[in-house]
This record gives structure tokens, C-alpha cells and sequence, in this order.
């Protein structure tokens, strides 16, 4: 099979102890983009495990600025955002290639340690929501054509999270094809959020979605978290959304 002209792109600040694991899941041969805030030792571990088909790029700004920015500096046709703390299965690129006739490809995040079956049903929710009309992508399992993504007007600077199901929703609006399919997962290796409630998780998802798909969030509200960074996570960890 032909290899797809694919760039993986992520965000990060002080992923060091994800990042190692992240890099071992990627295929050599596919470019990655890495716009990096950290004031750890995550870009030097980038420069030493991966110097080959990879650019890193220093910006402190925000998860959905740091998204647009990779993307801009992407020459492939098609782009893949994820996180830092996920791991891709040897499969995933070949099975992603499938689906190369869509512009926009989302498939699920699950996990192989902790917090198994609440992935699993969170899948499931992607599922109907999107049978629903309604696609709830994952900035962590997110694949869309570059062109498509600059005619929308890329990823809205002023959202803090759910800058991704944000864009899939205009996407589909403006007439391009959305696909959510279920074989093409990524694994998380870090589950911080989750680890702060599964209610409080889940409820901030499903609400933040709900108003922001019906416009009727403030513009205020738009630019806040609605608690989804905790101080001491910013400080310590930082870093990948989704």
C-alpha cells in the first residue's frame, strides 16, 4: 500500500514523561510537527529519539493556536492531530488510509490500563452522537485534510478545549464530508482528568458541547476552560488536550 502524505501534529508543554512513549508509537517515516510550550526536557527528548522527519516549533500560546500553527506549517495533504500522552497501534496509519476519501476522519480514544470500560462507553457516545448528525471528534484521533481545514478557517483561537468537535461541526456545515470510524483508535497513557472525576469529566464535555454546538455560549464563556485546566496541572503537566 502506498503511504499516505499524512503530518501528525501536537501540541505539548511539559510532556516529558509521555512524550518517549508517544514517539516510540510513530512510524519513522511520517512527518511530525511539534509546536511546544514546555520548560521541561520534552524538546531535547524529541531532538534526541526523533531528529529525522521532525520539526518543533516554540510557541506558548493556547492548545487550538498550537493546532492551527502546525497545520500552517504542514505540507501534506492531509493532517492528524493527537496528544502527547496517547499511543498510536502499529495499524493505525494503514487503517486511517482507508478512509482517505472523506475530509475529515475521527475515530476513538481508548485505553489498555486504567479506565477501560469508561473509554469504551465514551466511544460509544461518539458513535450515536454522530449517527445523530452531530460529530463529537477527539483532538487526540484527528484527521482532516488541509485544505478543507483552511477553507473552514482552521481552529478557533478563541476556544480553550472542545476546539475540535468545534471544528468538525463547521466542517460538516460547510458541506464537507465527516466520518467517524471505530477501527482506528489511539490508546491514552495518561489519564490526569479522569483521575479528577469521572462525573465532573463527562459533565463539562457534555454540557461546554452542547452550548457551544448551539450557540449559546457567550463569547466569554467561549474563551474560559470551565475548570478543564486545574492550576497545578498547568504548573506540572500541562500540555495535550482531549
Amino acid at each position: 500500500m502506498k503511504k499516505p502524505e499524512i503530518t501528525v501534529i501536537v501540541p505539548t508543554r511539559n510532556e516529558a514523561k509521555n512524550i518517549g512513549t508517544f514517539l516510540a508509537s510513530l512510524p519513522p517515516w511520517v512527518p511530525l510537527i511539534v509546536v511546544d510550550a514546555s520548560t521541561d526536557q520534552t524538546s531535547q527528548i524529541i531532538h534526541r529519539q526523533r531528529p529525522r522527519h521532525t520539526q518543533i516549533l516554540r510557541s506558548g500560546c493556547t492548545i487550538p493556536e498550537a493546532r492551527q500553527l502546525g497545520a500552517e506549517a504542514a505540507r501534506t495533504e492531509w493532517l492528524v492531530f493527537t496528544d502527547a500522552d496517547v499511543v498510536f497501534p502499529p495499524d493505525y496509519f494503514a487503517r486511517i488510509a482507508l478512509h482517505l476519501d472523506q475530509d475529515c476522519v475521527y475515530g476513538s480514544k481508548l485505553s489498555r490500563d486504567r479506565f477501560v470500560r469508561y473509554y469504551r462507553w465514551f466511544s460509544y457516545g461518539q458513535q450515536i452522537s454522530h449517527r445523530l448528525g452531530i460529530p463529537a471528534a477527539t483532538g487526540s484521533n484527528l484527521a482532516i485534510r488541509r485544505k478543507a481545514l483552511l477553507d473552514v478557517g482552521g481552529f478557533d483561537p478563541q476556544l480553550i478545549c472542545n476546539e475540535d468537535s468545534e471544528l468538525a461541526w463547521r466542517l460538516k456545515r460547510a458541506g464537507f464530508r465527516v466520518r467517524f470510524v471505530s477501527d482506528t483508535p489511539v490508546y491514552a497513557t495518561d489519564h490526569r482528568r479522569l483521575e479528577r472525576g469521572l462525573v465532573k469529566k463527562t459533565l463539562h464535555s457534555l454540557i461546554r458541547c452542547l452550548m457551544l454546538y448551539s450557540d449559546l455560549a457567550p463569547s466569554r464563556w467561549r474563551r474560559g476552560d470551565w475548570g478543564y485546566w486545574s492550576e497545578p496541572q498547568q504548573e506540572e503537566e500541562g500540555g495535550s488536550g482531549g
